[in-house]
């Protein structure tokens, strides 16, 4: 299976300018530099380097070569240290020009397929699958599991009204998924108990197996040609329960699911990570935010990473977020997974883990229905 990184195409002619301006020995100790960074998140040495270089140089070349790749952005050195890390514009250049995205692992493949099935048995829901795949891409990948819901149009399978005051009514929606949602509203005069079941039964005569969507036109359509069936204030009643679905047209309210922020607490090696997790943490709780940023994944094909400073709601958090959409049995797009972590990431393992997951997720999410 080929993993699909998207990229523009104004950074894919970046990043071949810049390779350009690269020989041999400096691709070498970029490589080595970025890989020692991913694995310990330690700065690597020009002493240390140029023991492990295929080539002979000596530490003050390897230096020289570390001070041309600092001057075009792509490494810095941390404190007053003669060590480098990679920049972010490094780890981008990294992963464009450098990084294979291999196969999932057998056993990874089998890991995943076995615990999205157990959860389909399980939770023999849309919402129970999407909340595995949280859990799933947490445990694996040691960051943040992210899953980006509500993109389908509802299928309903009945709907309620419970009147809770003379002009005040719960609308009960249950979904195809067995998912059940809850809406209250306000009508312009009181409401009989008659008049509240006479609605009911209307609709649930009419609706079941229908979308949110299909439901409004067809409401709309029968009532013009039915009004005599129903009185004044039932026909109310309907109006204003469907009403307070508005909006579901374009898909049901989103909503975000996000699993194991503890794991990004592991491995912190000074105060600033700390903060820098602080600064995380309090960005995942404005939700709306990460809602607007996911759904960049659905503008672009396969898999989409957003290195530290490249999206603005993690920028003062130096973390990355890799993101795929997933589709419906219509090929749709109806959501977004994903995992948010250290810039260090381990990239090459973490995108296929995203990017299979999506895949098998839409799959599941057909059969679900």
């Amino acid at each position: 299976m080929e993993h699909k990184l998207g990229k523009p195409e104004k950074r894919e002619s970046e990043t071949e300018g810049t390779l350009a301006q690269l020989d041999q020995r400096s691709r070498e100790i970029f490589r080595r530099i970025v890989e020692g960074y991913l694995e310990t998140g330690e700065p690597v040495g020009s002493r240390n380097l140029s023991r492990m270089l295929p080539m002979s140089l000596s530490p003050a070349s390897v230096r020289n070569v570390m001070s041309d790749l600092e001057a075009l952005g792509l490494l810095f050195s941390p404190h007053t240290s003669a060590r480098r890390l990679p920049t972010e514009t490094g780890l981008r250049f990294f992963v464009d020009a450098f990084m294979q995205l291999g196969e999932l692992a057998d056993r990874e493949r089998r890991q995943i397929d076995e615990q999205m099935g157990a959860g389909r048995k399980e939770h023999g829901s849309t919402h129970g699958l999407l909340d595995e795949a949280g859990n799933l891409l947490s445990g694996l990948t040691r960051g943040a599991g992210l899953v980006l819901a509500g993109k389908q149009d509802m299928r309903v399978r009945h709907i309620e009204f419970v009147r809770l005051e003379p002009r005040k009514v719960l609308v009960v929606l249950v979904g195809a998924d067995n998912n059940v949602e809850n809406r209250i509203i306000d009508l312009a005069q009181d409401v009989p108990p008659s008049s509240l079941n006479a609605a009911m039964n209307w609709l649930n005569a009419h609706i079941e197996g229908r979308t949110l969507s299909e439901i409004r036109r067809e409401v709309e359509a029968i009532e013009a040609q039915q009004r005599s069936e129903l009185d004044a204030l039932t026909r109310q009643v309907i109006a204003e329960g469907i009403a307070s679905w508005a909006g579901v047209s374009q898909g049901r309210p989103q909503q975000l699911i996000v699993r194991g922020q503890a794991n990004l607490l592991e491995n912190l090696q000074a105060q600033e990570d700390l903060e820098r997790i602080r600064q995380l943490f309090s960005d995942l709780e404005r939700k709306k935010d990460i809602v607007e940023l996911l759904g960049l994944a659905e503008k672009g094909d396969g898999v989409r990473l957003f290195i530290g400073s490249e999206n603005k709601l993690f920028s003062m958090s130096g973390s990355s977020l890799v993101i795929a959409p997933y589709r419906n049995e219509e090929s749709r797009i109806v959501g977004v997974i994903g995992v948010i972590g250290p810039t260090r990431f381990n990239y090459a393992r973490v995108i296929p883990v995203v990017d299979y997951t999506a895949q098998l997720l839409g799959r599941l999410i057909g059969k679900a229905s």
